[in-house]
């Protein structure tokens, strides 16, 4: 059973973040050039919400807001979940698919430690699957098997 912290020890510890007051418009550059789907908000050190494509699109462009001058604080997430180094994977799993989420915060101390989103779930949960597959057609088969 994988954990969150074996999974940023693959993927690394980067998170993109941004202050409240900055605008959507900017949030929105930020997230497109890194190529990212949110942002955790963060304030003197503190996480303070997470911003999202979703936030925009719900609360920002259904609601007439302009990009240009409504402040992330506006239209982010405040309620953060959030998991631990050491939680599961199937525990990620069933937090982001009951909570409708598609990422979470990783918290390690009290600190910011990480982002994991549901594309990276999922490819765990693959990459576990396709090695109990292989490692049962190696036992039916008569192979050696890597399981010890």
């Amino acid at each position: 059973m994988h954990t969150v912290k074996e999974l940023l020890r693959e993927k690394g510890h980067q998170v993109w973040t941004i202050a409240p007051q900055a605008t959507v418009y900017e949030a929105l550059e930020l997230m497109a050039a890194k190529n990212s789907g949110s942002l955790v908000v963060v304030e003197h050190g503190d996480v303070a919400g997470v911003f999202t494509e979703r936030d925009y699109a719900r609360k920002g462009i259904l609601q007439g807001r302009s990009s240009k001058t409504t402040s992330v604080a506006e239209l982010m997430t405040t309620d953060v979940l959030y998991v631990s180094p050491d939680d599961t994977i199937e525990n990620c799993m069933a937090l982001m698919t009951n909570k409708r989420l598609r990422h979470l915060p990783v918290m390690e101390n009290g600190k910011l430690a990480g982002v994991v989103s549901i594309g990276d779930i999922v490819k765990v949960v693959i990459s576990e699957r396709e090695f109990t597959i292989r490692e049962l057609e190696r036992y039916i088969t008569g192979g050696h098997s890597s399981i010890a």
